[in-house]
């Protein structure tokens, strides 16, 4: 590779760093729900011994609480986001692996398992209040088309990753080991790894 073409992958290599700003909006926003949900559930308990104290168990009182579950499971969401891309992008974190983030399919499927976490909830707070029967069974049915599409999508993209390490198994560790560790931001493309598209194209 020619003097420019390389200084121009290290270029453009280096600006994975701009995500840096999304990762840190994005847990502004995870700690901002954080904070929110914590004052909020400290105000509803606060409120629920009160009122039960006072006038008995209120009818909406489950629901509340459903609520305030639901923001911190958003927050949860935007925190997965904000870790992987900067585990992905900037700097590899051992939460991130802990979690199961490698790459970005990785992300994708966690993501995904908590919106689904979301969803059910929001249907399970509708459902406490049963204000209007149809309309709730509407919601449901949105909701569960909503819920198939993601987990078939997440299926797809569990099968994709797992055919690519089946016919590139290092390609992706070695690429990780060399920009985080070795400061190297092209790619060398080895024998094995052409060897390892042909077979998959015979496939």
């Amino acid at each position: 590779m020619s003097r420019p073409m390389l200084l121009l992958g290290q270029a453009v290599g280096h600006t994975r760093w701009v995500v840096l700003i999304a990762v840190i909006a994005v847990l502004l926003v995870s700690l901002s729900l954080f904070v929110l949900g914590a004052i909020e559930a400290g105000t509803a308990v606060w409120q629920a011994w009160a009122i039960t104290l006072r006038d008995g168990h209120p009818p909406d009182l489950s629901a509340h609480f459903l609520e305030i579950v639901g923001v911190m499971l958003e927050a949860v969401v935007f925190f997965l986001i904000g870790a992987g891309l900067f585990s992905l992008f900037i700097s590899p974190l051992n939460l991130a692996v802990a979690l199961g983030v490698e790459t970005l399919n990785d992300l994708e499927e966690r993501v995904i398992g908590v919106v689904v976490s979301v969803l059910a909830v929001t249907f399970l707070e509708h459902f406490v209040r049963w204000e209007k029967p149809l309309e709730t069974l509407q919601f449901g049915g949105a909701l569960s088309l909503t819920v198939i599409a993601l987990v078939l999508f997440q299926r797809y993209s569990h099968r994709a990753k797992e055919d690519q390490k089946a016919h590139m198994p290092d390609t992706q560790a070695r690429s990780r080991k060399e920009m985080f560790e070795e400061s190297k931001e092209s790619h060398v493309i080895h024998p094995d790894e052409v060897s390892g598209q042909s077979t998959q194209h015979q496939d």
